[in-house]
């Protein structure tokens, strides 16, 4: 948590930052420009991977599969857009890593591997069966039908 207050911080000083020093390299109006030239294009990318993603999704869906991936990516796709939408290069810079697929894959797997190692996510199966990943359950664990009656 105190991660992100200093991030929400830091930000938008190091975008100021940048934003100055590119404004007096190139100008204000070129500056201008380019933010805006890269959110409309990275706006274009999105999408089309995010089409591209909600198919594939769609056809996973079809044949019955868990589209886990897609999922992923959609996640990032979101991520990749609202920061693409934020005036300045270095959220212009991580939006563009977020809609990469290379970058992107080797962000997800990153994310995956620190999250069930710290052991944050417990991931279940179907019918409630423990997946291969996931820690053992503890003993105080009590596993039971319910139904529910409706009040008249």
């Amino acid at each position: 948590m105190r991660f992100l207050l200093i991030l929400f911080i830091a930000m938008p000083i190091v975008e100021m930052w940048v934003l100055i020093q590119v404004g007096g390299i190139i100008g204000a109006l070129p500056t201008i420009g380019l933010v805006l030239l890269t959110a409309c294009i990275g706006l274009a990318l999105l999408r089309v991977q995010g089409t591209n993603t909600l198919l594939s999704a769609r056809q996973k869906l079809a044949s019955n599969q868990v589209p886990a991936r897609e999922l992923a990516d959609g996640l990032f796709f979101a991520i990749g857009g609202a920061l693409l939408l934020t005036p300045g290069f270095v959220t212009d810079f991580i939006g563009f890593a977020c809609l990469t697929p290379g970058i992107r894959t080797l962000i997800i797997q990153f994310f995956i591997k620190h999250l069930f190692q710290s052991g944050r996510v417990n991931v279940a199966g179907f019918q409630g069966q423990p997946s291969s990943f996931q820690k053992p359950p503890k003993d105080n664990v009590i596993d039971g039908e319910y139904t529910r009656k409706d009040d008249e």
